[in-house]
């Protein structure tokens, strides 16, 4: 397929962080008493990334420009944009990237000046896990109105579930960065982008409102205080306008933020599976004026959102049965699905059938050339929310060299997907020497070189309780402090002693 670019734009460069620490999925079945092999055979689970005590959205997105900046030999000053996207802010209002902005200036500044990112645009951008995407989408647009302009987005997350909910055993955490530039040496991306937005309550994370006589009461039966007068306690701290503490505050309830979220996985999957149908129809119909599924069987290579390893396998049975409609394979993939083609709009009955598609010969051949070199470190890593795609992106891309079947030229397609829930469809083209770039990555070394904890420390990190780190890396960023006002303070990694 051609590429609609009059220039090329695209991916320059990518670098990843993933924390030193992993929970074997294994580990955590055996403490909950699922069956491993309901995780790691039907989902595609092994491992899941755990960020130590001091490790965040702010340090990890550092960790990963840092690295960027620093193997493309590129002067802070030349990058005039660094956008995040994520769903781990750190604040309400300041940005999560200025964070990694005080501790990128503090590494650069000795040798490029204390305001050697003045002139840098930063801002995060949040849509659950299609927030990066976004912040891609938004900056391809910039890089192209000047021909020497640089940008870097971010992905930076730590999802996080409850403690022994369904969600638990899909978590994971990261950051990947991107180079963004003219003439790029990876990836060219296509100015073509289908959307699908629809607002629904798949997967939020609320303010959630609670009010001070229950706060107060829960309180005091944790005490064993079971006679005392909460409403009149209420009536006091409302006399005055002056706050001496957090119930002692002007609002009459209080609004409390979580990291973990309220989520509906099957609605959320089919939310997922619609809007990138809808996405898909919108993308082929900007390029061809129609829509044409056959498109996303003709890409080389597919890069999906991936929640966990084996989504995009489970959920993209419709798009490729109507993909072979029309086509020589039509009465092939009929005949193996083995089920009659429903009738009408039957949910249930198209659902079957659809799962009854995956299970295809023709579709799993399918799945393993194009969908899972994608899946190799989404299955150790787990779920990075907004990273998700772009990490799916880079072990793609270095399973491909590896085993040497991916060639300059060769056109990748992406499904990206947030929940709330939006989803875009674009493609790029694979450009010459892309292979000396993706052999800087070092993906699959720096997974293999993680730490394995057990399923004590890793709920010590969960829950917080932990004030030291485990095995904090010297070569890295994290948090060393934070003060009662909420001021941060940052740990450098060390510099080598050649410097």
């Amino acid at each position: 397929m051609e590429n609609n670019n009059a220039t090329p734009v695209g991916i320059d460069d990518m670098s990843v962080y993933v924390p030193h620490l992993y929970l074997p999925i294994e580990t955590l079945a055996h403490v909950r008493g699922i069956e491993y092999a309901k995780l790691n055979k039907g989902l595609g689970l092994t491992a899941m990334a755990v960020p130590d005590a001091g490790e965040d959205a702010a340090t990890m997105m550092a960790n990963a420009v840092r690295d960027l900046l620093e193997k493309n030999n590129l002067a802070p000053q030349q990058i005039g944009r660094i956008y995040l996207g994520t769903e781990s802010a750190l604040d309400g209002a300041k940005p999560t990237a200025t964070y990694a902005l005080q501790m990128l200036q503090d590494w650069f500044g000795p040798e490029h000046g204390a305001d050697c990112l003045l002139h840098c645009d930063v801002i995060d951008m949040t849509f659950a896990c299609i927030g990066a995407v976004d912040a891609l989408h938004n900056s391809l647009d910039w890089v192209r109105g000047q021909a020497d302009r640089l940008a870097i987005v971010v992905a930076a997350d730590n999802a996080k579930y409850e403690l022994g909910s369904t969600g638990e055993y899909t978590q994971g955490a990261g950051a990947v960065a991107m180079l963004l530039r003219h003439q790029p040496r990876l990836l060219a991306v296509d100015n073509t982008w289908g959307v699908s937005t629809r607002p629904v309550y798949d997967f939020y994370k609320p303010l959630r409102r609670v009010k001070k006589a229950d706060l107060i009461t829960e309180a005091l039966q944790l005490a064993n205080r079971n006679h005392v007068d909460v409403e009149q306690l209420v009536r006091q701290l409302d006399k005055g306008i002056q706050v001496q503490g957090v119930l002692d505050g002007n609002d009459k309830d209080l609004y409390l933020h979580k990291d973990t979220p309220v989520f509906d996985g099957p609605y959320s999957n089919d939310c997922y599976q619609q809007r990138i149908g809808e996405a898909l129809e919108h993308f082929t119909r900007q390029r061809r004026g129609e829509a044409d599924y056959t498109v996303a069987v003709r890409w080389d290579r597919l890069v999906f959102h991936l929640p966990y390893a084996f989504q995009a396998r489970r959920m993209f049975g419709e798009v490729f049965w109507k993909a072979h409609q029309g086509t020589p394979q039509a009465d092939a993939l009929l005949a193996q699905v083995g089920l009659p083609v429903p009738a009408g709009e039957d949910t249930a009955a198209w659902g079957d059938f659809y799962r009854g598609v995956t299970k295809t010969p023709l579709y799993r051949a399918f799945v393993d050339e194009k969908i899972a070199p994608s899946e190799q470190a989404s299955s150790v890593v787990g779920n990075m929310y907004a990273g998700s795609i772009l990490l799916a992106l880079m072990s793609t891309l270095e399973a491909g060299q590896q085993a040497q079947d991916l060639a300059a030229g060769a056109t990748l397609g992406f499904f990206a997907y947030g929940s709330g829930s939006k989803s875009k469809v674009f493609q790029a083209t694979l450009q010459p020497g892309w292979e000396s770039v993706v052999a800087g990555f070092r993906l699959f070394a720096q997974l293999e070189g993680r730490m394995a904890i057990d399923y004590d420390t890793y709920e010590q990190l969960h829950r917080g309780a932990r004030a030291q780190p485990v095995a904090i890396q010297p070569g890295v960023f994290y948090q060393s402090e934070m003060d009662d006002m909420g001021i941060r303070t940052y740990a450098l990694p060390q510099k080598q002693q050649a410097d």
